[in-house]
């Protein structure tokens, strides 16, 4: 059976986006499954036995599979490598992640990859990512992932959608990532730290 998962924070005993993320759960389910009855993850979550940020995974298929729990410590990120995979396709968060490993797997002596398709900017292997042009924050209008804090923080109009090719990162000052674990602004870089050439 093809299962998913959904990472969830949890801070302070509350889960952080949670009608988001359920939302995208069940978009998931009745994709891929057919007509089900929606599930609702708070009968699943327990964020108040949970101290510091907490790494929640949901794995599911049909119904939920399993609930797991993971104290979280913040990769530090100081350069990104620019790996194309024009093929590469994660519309749907699985819980196979194999094709982002493959691409991990090319970063070199960078610490992440940050993922071109065909001519574009999308994610990292972890993170959904936006740009900094003294203006505004850009985020890729075609990303890996629709993640759910990337939903969230283009509701609130923190961040734009725009279609980012490579040729245009020197339009850009700085590059954040982020994602349901990751604060916007936790890991920022400027662009200079991208590596182009292998």
């Amino acid at each position: 059976m093809c299962l998913f998962i959904e990472t969830i924070r949890i801070e302070n005993g509350k889960a952080w986006n949670i009608a988001l993320h359920e939302e995208r759960m069940n978009r998931t389910r009745r994709f891929f499954f057919g007509k089900v009855t929606d599930l609702h993850l708070c009968a699943y979550l327990h964020p108040e036995a949970c101290s510091g940020r907490t790494r929640c995974r949901v794995t599911y298929g049909d119904e939920v599979v399993r609930v797991e729990y993971f104290p979280y410590h913040l990769r530090q990120v100081d350069t990104l490598k620019l790996v194309e995979r024009n093929d590469i396709d994660y519309a749907y968060k699985r819980a196979d992640r194999s094709v982002l490993d493959e691409a991990f797997a090319c970063r070199g002596e960078a610490d992440e990859v940050l993922i071109v398709r065909r001519g574009l900017l999308t994610d990292t292997s972890i993170a959904n990512v936006a740009l900094w042009n003294g203006e505004e924050w850009h985020t890729p209008a075609k990303p890996l992932l629709e993640g759910t804090y990337r939903r969230a923080l283009l509701d609130k109009g923190v961040i734009k959608e725009t279609d980012i090719p490579v040729t245009s990162l020197k339009a850009y000052r700085y590059i954040r990532l982020f994602n349901a674990m990751i604060s916007f602004g936790e890991v920022e870089l400027p662009v200079e730290r991208i590596l182009i050439n292998s």
